[in-house]
């Protein structure tokens, strides 16, 4: 894949990775720099630096249309929040995509196509390229996860600041967790969902809480915290590794824990013992999506009994705290009879929001997600603790976040 790019200003090439969505937008909106000249950056980076395979088209045309009326809007004094931000889209959503036109009214350049799981295939953890597979920024062996594959690697290493995604079962926070970046599930209904069931809602890969709040006010124009800073007093968290049915990995278990024990030190959240047991949400997910025959009786009762048992804790907490996933990345030949979506789409039945953040790696350097589940339409606590988390850079290889060289925030180098 190759791309023309326009003379830019000395250095900017090295210097758009180390760039936040707000921090382009800022410059944008200023004049420092063009919306061309930062779509030129990321068409640069795609051509020259995508060797995770997160994308299957890079778009010199469109990017190139948008970023000039984008640069005609900024003269005429439109004050665009994300004026010039380059965007990955989701290859399954492409430009049509009720996100991907909202976040086009806030000034994003669409720079490419990102992967997808190919068609037919019986589980959704990967994306397929033209090239091969999407690889695993952490490791090239390892699944990047999925469905928003692409974006999440995109993302992950420097080419993009914002990715769309898409979240039906977990297909955002999943490869949020394992390339360490950030992927929220918005809140039911804050945007048409993508399904007739309404469980697959529309969602950020991003790097930074500023830039997930950013798109989200874009997305849904309801979000409290545009610039997201910690909790002014500690939200109260539950902690529970399994909802009471998963088979949570131990390793993944432990590293997610520390890390909100490490947010508990910080101030930001206290623990509390209060239990959640979940009813499995397989059979009701299955039946909604109508891949299984189950009376409307049964997945009513299904329903009620997730819905109660939520209330009951949300009583009691203001979010709740699992590991993303229960186990680690797997291979490129898939996940066998284990189930990476076991701790995310009972929250696609209920509606409430849920993030992915980053929580570090275990020994083995396998990246882990700690999720967060909140209040429906409570979007700001999640993005309030994202905030706080940002402050804690251990080394690769323990529980907690991590920067490497090169890339902002919750970055990775990009995969060899």
């Amino acid at each position: 894949m190759t791309a023309r790019v326009p003379r830019l200003p000395h250095g900017f090439l090295s210097d758009y990775t180390h760039m936040t969505a707000c921090e382009i937008a800022a410059a944008v909106r200023s004049g420092a720099l063009s919306a061309r000249e930062t779509t030129a950056a990321a068409l640069d980076r795609i051509a020259h630096h995508d060797t995770a395979r997160a994308f299957t088209e890079p778009w010199p045309g469109p990017a190139a249309a948008q970023a000039a009326e984008v640069d005609r809007r900024v003269r005429a004094g439109d004050r665009l929040p994300l004026a010039g931000v380059p965007l990955a889209v989701k290859a399954t959503e492409g430009l049509a995509a009720y996100q991907t036109r909202r976040l086009l009214q806030a000034g994003c350049v669409p720079v490419g196509a990102t992967s997808t799981p190919g068609r037919g295939t019986g589980w959704q953890t990967w994306g397929a390229t033209d090239r091969g597979p999407t690889l695993n920024p952490h490791d090239p062996r390892w699944s990047p996860g999925g469905s928003s594959a692409g974006s999440a690697a995109a993302v992950a290493t420097g080419m993009v600041p914002l990715a769309t995604g898409s979240d039906g079962a977990g297909s955002v926070r999943i490869p949020a967790a394992w390339c360490s970046v950030i992927g929220l599930k918005p809140t039911n209904g804050l945007v048409p969902a993508r399904d007739r069931a309404g469980l697959n809602i529309a969602g950020p890969l991003a790097r930074t809480a500023a830039d997930t709040a950013a798109y989200l006010d874009a997305l849904t124009g309801t979000t409290a915290l545009p610039r997201p800073t910690p909790p002014e007093s500690p939200l109260h968290v539950t902690w529970e590794a399994t909802l009471g049915f998963a088979d949570t990995f131990d390793r993944i278990a432990t590293t997610a824990r520390l890390f909100l024990d490490t947010l508990a030190s910080a101030g930001a959240v206290v623990v509390h013992d209060v239990p959640v047991r979940l009813p499995d949400p397989s059979p009701c997910w299955a039946a909604l999506r109508g891949h299984r025959t189950v009376s409307p009786d049964s997945v009513t009762r299904q329903i009620t009994d997730l819905e109660g048992e939520l209330a009951r804790v949300f009583a009691e907490v203001d979010v709740i705290a699992t590991p993303t996933t229960p186990n680690p990345p797997h291979g490129h030949r898939g996940p066998g009879d284990t189930m990476s979506v076991a701790l995310t789409w009972a929250f696609n039945i209920s509606g409430h929001p849920a993030i992915s953040l980053p929580a570090g790696t275990t020994p083995a350097g396998e990246a882990v997600g700690l999720q967060l589940i909140a209040r429906r339409h409570r979007e700001a606590d999640l993005l309030a603790v994202a905030a706080a988390a940002e402050t804690y850079t251990p080394t690769a290889g323990t529980a907690g976040t991590f920067r490497l060289p090169g890339l902002p925030g919750w970055n990775l180098r990009p995969s060899r």
